[in-house]
């Protein structure tokens, strides 16, 4: 399942590759690749091919401590192997840091993240109080429970003393905040089938992720935030992946939209 990442008409950097279609493989280089990574390179070279279009590679390596010269090496000798041919150079995502911290940067002006200091373990008490006197917390389509608002709910005094204090912290999405900083309903292409049929042009609903992480903890980024803006910079006009993912494009559509 693929869908058109964005309106050229809206988007000047679209505008000039819209007459030629771009596909993308992205891989991680934190693991093998496997049959669902081989299916998904071949499916982007075909279409790729079919349309008269471009095949890019990029190698997603934020998860420092995972991705290794070793495993993306190994990737390069796999796609060979299965006869791909792509563009050089290979853009890697640690080699552009600083766009993905311009791009939060914007955000953080638009006052639309807010610092998080919440720990996984915090969360975990927090929710595990509420249900307990009888509340259902709120699952995203993963069936992750949402993240609370304890941070977002901070007071701004708070939030500095914090800040200054060298305490840890992730930057998160306000979602409230930033769909209302959006202007009308926000949708995409979808050329495949969803999860449950849907095809066709889908309306986007990032409010059932919550909150997400935008930047973690240990770097200035996440896959939501990296994705987008990696994706906008090569001129990407369609995204092929699995419908695991599928509900993630609502998120990806409203930071396009943010950006």
């Amino acid at each position: 399942m693929f869908y058109q990442c964005g309106d050229g008409r809206r988007n000047p950097l679209l505008a000039r590759t819209m007459t030629v279609p771009v596909f993308r493989f992205a891989p991680s280089s934190n693991g093998a690749l496997h049959l669902g990574h081989a299916y998904s390179a071949l499916l982007n070279a075909s279409l790729a091919g079919a349309a008269g279009g471009r095949f890019l590679l990029r190698i997603e390596d934020i998860d420092t401590t995972r991705c290794t010269p070793e495993l993306e090496n190994q990737i390069y000798h796999d796609l060979a192997w299965l006869g791909l041919q792509w563009e050089t150079p290979v853009r890697r995502q640690s080699q552009h840091m600083d766009e993905c911290t311009q791009a939060l940067a914007r955000l953080i002006e638009a006052e639309i993240v807010y610092p998080s200091f919440m720990s996984r373990q915090d969360v975990r008490g927090y929710i595990a109080e509420s249900e307990a006197r009888g509340h259902a917390w709120p699952r995203d389509p993963d069936g992750a429970p949402l993240f609370p608002p304890v941070d977002r709910d901070r007071p701004p005094s708070d939030r500095r003393r914090r800040m200054e204090e060298g305490e840890p912290f992730a930057w998160r999405l306000d979602m409230n905040a930033a769909t209302a900083h959006v202007a009308g309903p926000i949708s995409w292409e979808e050329s495949g089938d969803g999860p449950d049929g849907e095809t066709g042009r889908i309306t986007a609903r990032p409010e059932i992720w919550g909150d997400v992480i935008i930047a973690r903890k240990e770097m200035p980024t996440s896959y939501h935030l990296s994705v987008v803006v990696d994706d906008a910079l090569q001129g990407i006009t369609h995204v092929v992946r699995g419908r695991d993912l599928f509900h993630a494009t609502a998120v990806h559509r409203l930071l396009q939209e943010l950006l």
